[in-house]
């Protein structure tokens, strides 16, 4: 496991893009459903119990949210979008906000979209696909809470949110992943430290264009 994540802090929070830190070095998106696990997945991921927020009622996230790991690398956790009970004009004002984040931000490098194992690629999480694919953003796809299903019903998952991928011709991946059991944390690391550029020197970068074969 990569220590370096582990050294992650809040840096701040911002309602709108023009709020976000300085638009330099690089920096990854976390991006997915309200109820998905987006932030025990970071905290998983930086091996910290409360570095992001977590709660049991979905969309309490509502802020572009930072995270630094150095002073050149960061990590943002998105407004999660599909809420049941939020009004209307309050889903379209942050979706406004989220396509605009991944359209103007230069440091962003790739976003992790997170999705329900049992209940991937939603509406929401094809229209994130879309908007990477028109701005050619790397997207990989952490299938969240795969301890809640079988092996052989998370792979089977899997190889369908693959063979889906696949067909939509972008810069995509995806993976089994539990913040519970722990699954998965060090393949998503190695896609972290290839779009952050900390990978050991030396080490070749596989080509995202095959992740989803």
């Amino acid at each position: 496991m990569n220590p370096f994540y582990h050294q992650a802090k809040f840096l701040t929070s911002a309602a709108k893009v023009e709020q976000s830190p300085p638009d330099t070095g690089a920096e990854v998106a976390f991006a997915g459903r309200s109820n998905a696990g987006k932030s025990s997945a970071i905290n998983a991921l930086c091996q910290q119990k409360s570095l992001a927020r977590t709660s049991k009622t979905p969309g309490r996230t509502q802020l572009l949210n930072f995270f630094t790991l150095d002073e050149e690398h960061r990590l943002v956790d998105l407004p999660g979008y599909g809420y049941a009970k939020v009004a209307e004009k309050i889903k379209l004002q942050w979706q406004a906000e989220l396509a605009a984040y991944l359209e103007q931000r230069k440091s962003l490098r790739g976003v992790i979209l997170l999705a329900d194992v049992r209940h991937p690629l939603k509406e929401f999480d094809l229209q994130m696909l879309e908007w990477s694919n028109s701005i050619q953003l790397p997207v990989h796809i952490l299938l969240t809470k795969a301890d809640k299903l079988k092996r052989g019903a998370a792979a089977k998952s899997l190889l369908q949110v693959k063979k889906a991928l696949k067909e939509m011709n972008g810069i995509h991946s995806a993976q089994l992943f539990s913040a519970l059991k722990r699954q998965g944390i060090d393949q998503a690391h190695q896609v972290l430290d290839r779009w952050l550029d900390l990978q050991p020197k030396g080490t070749e970068a596989k080509n995202n264009t095959d992740e989803t074969t």
